[in-house]
């Protein structure tokens, strides 16, 4: 986790301990919020679905959860690999914990998506696993989130690859055995307002850090290899 984004938890932290005993005072939260990030990562795509895919370990490497729990997994696909279908997490952030289960949605080898609360996949049907559509327990609420959605998306690209970073330079990718782009999108809306209001200075420091720690995570699983 980066230096600047310690300091900021550590200065909402100390405003966010006398807030929370008013926060039961103030309304739903009522504002949706939306932050990606992408990386462009000298991996086989392959590779770095399994370790998305693999939520077992997210409390290794992801930052701020403490907890997590593959439950319930889909049948065997083809290949024999039984993809994650659900799983109990637990985030610590600022000075609240909350523990959810996770409804997981798997397109293998390029998508997965967890959601909890009210949020519903974004993927059309032709493209889920069979038995999507029956093998999630019925969504529960949790007093942190309305709705969450993660989505990481997997996409191999060209070895030798142009990419323009702004409108007056573009720069050739060195030419590597694999690139890869992985993309993170987090959709989600607080159930309160003050926890709307607090969030809006570090969310992008957070899905920023996480796609930080993925790409650590990466390179000591299958950097040397």
């Amino acid at each position: 986790m980066s230096i600047n984004v310690l300091r900021s938890f550590k200065r909402l932290q100390r405003n966010t301990q006398q807030l929370r005993n008013i926060s039961s005072f103030i309304g739903g939260g009522d504002e949706a919020q939306r932050c990606s990030t992408s990386r462009i990562l000298p991996y086989e795509s392959k590779e770095l679905y399994k370790i998305i895919a693999d939520i077992d370990n997210y409390s290794n490497f992801v930052p701020f959860c403490n907890h997590s729990l593959v439950t319930k997994r889909y049948p065997p696909d083809s290949l024999g690999v039984r993809w994650p279908a659900e799983a109990d997490l637990s985030i610590g952030w600022m000075t609240i914990e909350e523990k959810f289960t996770s409804r997981i949605y798997c397109v293998p080898g390029s998508i997965v998506e967890a959601l909890s609360g009210e949020a519903v996949t974004s993927l059309p049907k032709d493209m889920l696993l069979k038995s999507s559509s029956v093998i999630h327990s019925p969504a529960l609420p949790n007093s942190l989130f309305k709705y969450l959605r993660s989505k990481w998306i997997i996409k191999p690209l060209s070895n030798n690859l142009t990419i323009t970073d702004n409108k007056d330079f573009t720069r050739q990718l060195p030419s590597i055995k694999f690139q890869t782009q992985v993309d993170l999108i987090l959709d989600f809306q607080f159930s309160n307002q003050l926890y709307t209001a607090l969030s809006k200075a570090v969310t992008p420091k957070i899905v920023g850090s996480m796609i930080e720690a993925f790409e650590a995570r990466a390179h000591n699983c299958i950097g040397h290899k």
